[in-house]
């Protein structure tokens, strides 16, 4: 059974990873037409949004999709009563944006915003309709499939994006490319799970996901205001031209770190929830998890810390440029995040929503109170800010995984510390090469890109880092037929 789930696991791995990456890859390409075509400002508009968006959309999957996932014997009935409260929750949060986007308009004194507010609120209800048949195939670690839909419903959304971008259709551009793909998904989720509704619907069985799912709701509602209240300050406070910058550089991190986690995340959660009886295996996946996830987030973020500047030129054009420092200064929160983040994944899986409820209030307590001292004093200490709440919320949720599968905070800190020093030793190499008097800035990221995966490489290999050995030979025997290296040691 270990070696099934191990295998399930692994293979899952693989497809939530290469899922995520073709579609981070897609909507990478996507940023660069739309940021070359589209001015900050425009996008500064839609991130000013994007914090009511979000924070309807954590109501609508009210924590039931989640508890779904972590139940162990799930009904039909179960699933029933979460589908039509889903439908009934997009339909509410929608007719509620819908009316309060006069006095979101003029709250950020942007009467264009009222259209886009409204057009934008339909995505809750569409939304709505494919949460049971994704939670399904989390469920089942059957990434292949979700892979089969984004590759489909992204690439047409985008197209439709750029092409209106391009005839000048501006900030309605993006929000027809966000329509357009999350009807695709739901069309898309629908043609490919087989499950279908019956119409049966019980209180009674809402209530046995109520009180797992409620936290989750809860400590999803705190991630999502926190992880957006930020562009919502910004954007009352600030011009749209620096929330563009802001949010710009923010995409630019989460599309490493961000999305690195949420793809090893989609498999932990399903794993750890599988094997929550055993905490020695538990104990063994966590510490597992941590040391891949290191392996590949620390380098990535010091390496995108050091190449930022050419990058954006590269990337973005130099009217992106003001967003650097902010890019920096966001990677170190991406090297410390996804750690947190899979140590609470922990913690929830044990079925512990409450502490995960709790802990996210501490932390998020302190980062209000750390918005409310910088958010006069300009952007930058606004994110040292969010620095200072990754560092803190990492070690309390290391702290009470450690009181409760007995993975201590040394022992976290001994298992991550190779990566981070030969990261860190990588980002020297790396921001050395960039002293040299480049012709252009093409070049100069081009070398520094070359010299990190070399360096970093090499260096894994010389100090037999067993994590990179394991996904080195893992890699070598999908592709070439050799033996696999023995997995991590508990």
């Amino acid at each position: 059974m270990v070696e099934s789930l191990q295998k399930k696991a692994i293979t899952g791995l693989a497809w939530s990873t290469l899922e995520r990456v073709c579609q981070q890859l897609l909507q990478f390409v996507l940023a660069v037409f739309l940021a070359r075509l589209l001015q900050p400002s425009e996008f500064g508009l839609i991130a000013m949004v994007g914090f009511f968006i979000a924070v309807s959309q954590s109501f609508v999957d009210s924590g039931f999709g989640s508890a779904l996932v972590q139940k162990q014997n799930v009904t039909r009935l179960d699933e029933c009563s979460v589908f039509f409260f889903n439908i009934a929750m997009g339909c509410s949060a929608t007719a509620l944006l819908f009316a309060i986007a006069p006095w979101i308009a003029n709250f950020y004194s942007q009467p264009l915003l009222l259209p886009v507010i409204r057009s934008l609120a339909f995505l809750l209800v569409i939304n709505s309709f494919g949460v049971i048949q994704h939670r399904i195939l989390i469920k089942q670690m059957n990434f292949k499939t979700l892979f089969r839909v984004n590759a489909i419903s992204f690439p047409l959304a985008g197209l439709l994006g750029v092409s209106l971008a391009y005839y000048g259709f501006g900030i309605w551009s993006l929000v027809a490319q966000q329509l357009c793909y999350s009807s695709l998904h739901a069309i898309l989720l629908w043609s490919f799970v087989g499950w279908r509704p019956s119409w049966i619907f019980s209180w009674q069985s809402l209530k046995s996901l109520f009180d797992f799912g409620s936290k989750i709701l809860a400590t999803g509602m705190l991630e999502t205001i926190f992880q957006n209240m930020y562009e919502l300050v910004i954007g009352k406070a600030y011009t749209p031209d620096l929330l563009g910058y802001y949010s710009r550089a923010r995409a630019t991190q989460q599309l490493l770190a961000a999305n690195l986690y949420f793809s090893i995340g989609r498999v932990t959660f399903p794993v750890f929830s599988s094997i929550q009886n055993d905490l020695v295996q538990l104990r063994a996946g966590v510490r597992k998890g941590l040391c891949y996830l290191c392996m590949i987030n620390f380098p990535l973020m010091v390496g995108l810390a050091v190449v930022s500047e050419p990058l954006v030129q590269v990337v973005y054009t130099s009217k992106w440029l003001p967003s650097v420092p902010y890019l920096q200064l966001l990677c170190v929160v991406g090297l410390l995040h996804p750690l947190s983040a899979i140590n609470a994944s922990a913690i929830t899986a044990l079925g512990r929503s409450d502490l995960t409820l709790r802990l996210e209030l501490i932390k998020k307590g302190l980062a209000v109170l750390l918005l409310a001292c910088t958010w006069q004093l300009g952007l930058v200490p606004m994110i040292v800010g969010q620095v200072v709440v990754a560092i803190f919320g990492y070690f309390i949720n290391c702290l009470y995984t450690s009181k409760l599968i007995g993975y201590s905070m040394k022992q976290q800190i001994w298992d991550l510390l190779p990566a981070l020093s030969l990261s860190l030793t990588m980002g020297a190499l790396v921001t050395a090469v960039g002293w040299y008097d480049y012709p252009n800035p093409h070049v100069q990221l081009i070398t520094q890109i070359f010299t990190g995966v070399f360096s970093f490489a090499l260096l894994c290999r010389l100090s037999g880092m067993e994590s990179y050995q394991s996904i080195e030979h893992w890699i070598q025997k999908r592709l070439f037929g050799f033996r696999a290296a023995p997995t991590l040691k508990s």
